[in-house]
Order: C-alpha cells, then sequence, then structure tokens
C-alpha cells in the first residue's frame, strides 16, 4: 500500500489565501511573501494535483 503524501503546508497557505482573498497581490501582501512567489506555489500545486485549482477570469479567481 503506498503512503499518502501531503502538499507541503506552505503551498497549501498559499493557495488559501490566494483563493480567499481573490488575487495573488493581496495573497502575497497577507503572507509577506512576492505575488511571484505565490504564483509558483499554486503552480506546484496545480502540477501536483494534475488539476488546475485557480482560473483568472476578469482580474478574479473562480
Amino acid at each position: 500500500m503506498n503512503p499518502v503524501t501531503f502538499p507541503p503546508l506552505n503551498t497549501l497557505r498559499a493557495f488559501a489565501s490566494a483563493a480567499g482573498s481573490g488575487s495573488f497581490a493581496a495573497a502575497a501582501g497577507e503572507l509577506n511573501l512576492t505575488s511571484a512567489t505565490i504564483s509558483h506555489r499554486i503552480k506546484a500545486l496545480e502540477g501536483r494535483s494534475m488539476c488546475l485549482c485557480l482560473c483568472a477570469c476578469h482580474g478574479a479567481f473562480s
């Protein structure tokens, strides 16, 4: 049986903050990171889960 591995907590925090605030810039400010760091962490989560986590539509996420 394969053990379940979870994404790093920092990646989940970045996702939760971006989804909750609706922007990478706001999430970056909340977590004291750069927007690029938030973007990289979301991309890492998407690659790990093999699905699109956030869809940018008209400057907001859905």
